[in-house]
């Protein structure tokens, strides 16, 4: 039976939104393993929105929802609609929505907020022991969410990041572009895409070694 593994977007671009590139090597890579991806993103209003070209922030207002569907290409639903019981693994590409939108991370650090349905999703996932992937900065989110499970993750190397995460219940581990770190009791896998990059390519290898882990996780 096709295995489905959601993708949690977080809007529509590296600097408020999900990182495009990660989101799409997520989802060819899913592809590419026989997985149908099932996208999915909060509807609320995204903390700003950012001009992409001058990396100005604007006086817009978009919706995270809204913006996700363009990755997605519209096929997409609303957060609030999924449960665990729905996937069978969930991932969530990085991006600075990712600690902008599904949590506060970027602007109050340790002391973050979380999205509620964001919060539900995970928990319900770690809790059904159903395997969790999370990309570039997501982990930092993941880690608030459950950091009374202390779990194991990777952003790369940034040390204040890292830092953090360890304030937060985490336990932080040095990882390569091209590399994954595995939580065995979390059921956890995390990579640092463009933490570190420095190319598409590069970040591209560590991404579909985390779907393949996810998916061997599945079965």
């Amino acid at each position: 039976m096709e295995k489905k593994v959601g993708v949690l977007l977080s809007g529509c671009g590296v600097y408020d939104g999900s990182e495009i590139h990660e989101a799409v090597l997520t989802l060819l890579a899913l592809d590419k393993a026989g997985a149908k991806a099932v996208c999915m993103a909060p509807d609320i209003e995204q903390l700003h929105v950012v001009n992409h070209l001058s990396q100005e922030t604007t006086d817009e207002k978009r919706n995270v929802l809204v913006e996700s569907a363009r990755i997605a290409r519209g096929e997409i639903q609303n957060l609030k609609d999924v449960k665990a019981e729905d996937i069978d693994a969930l991932i969530l590409p990085g991006g600075f929505g990712a600690a902008k939108n599904l949590s506060t991370f970027a602007v109050h650090g340790p002391d973050a907020q979380v999205n509620p349905e964001v919060e539900r999703i995970i928990k319900e996932m770690v809790g059904a022991k159903k395997p969790v992937g999370a990309i570039c900065i997501a982990p930092a989110t993941l880690t608030k969410i459950i950091s009374d499970k202390k779990p194991q993750v990777t952003i790369g190397n940034d040390l204040s990041t890292a830092q953090a995460i360890e304030k937060m219940g985490g336990v932080h581990h040095n990882c390569g572009v091209d590399r994954i770190h595995i939580d065995k009791n979390n059921r956890l896998v995390t990579t640092p895409a463009y933490m570190l990059g420095p190319g598409i390519k590069d970040v591209a290898v560590g991404i579909e070694e985390l779907v393949n882990e996810i998916m061997v996780m599945i079965d």
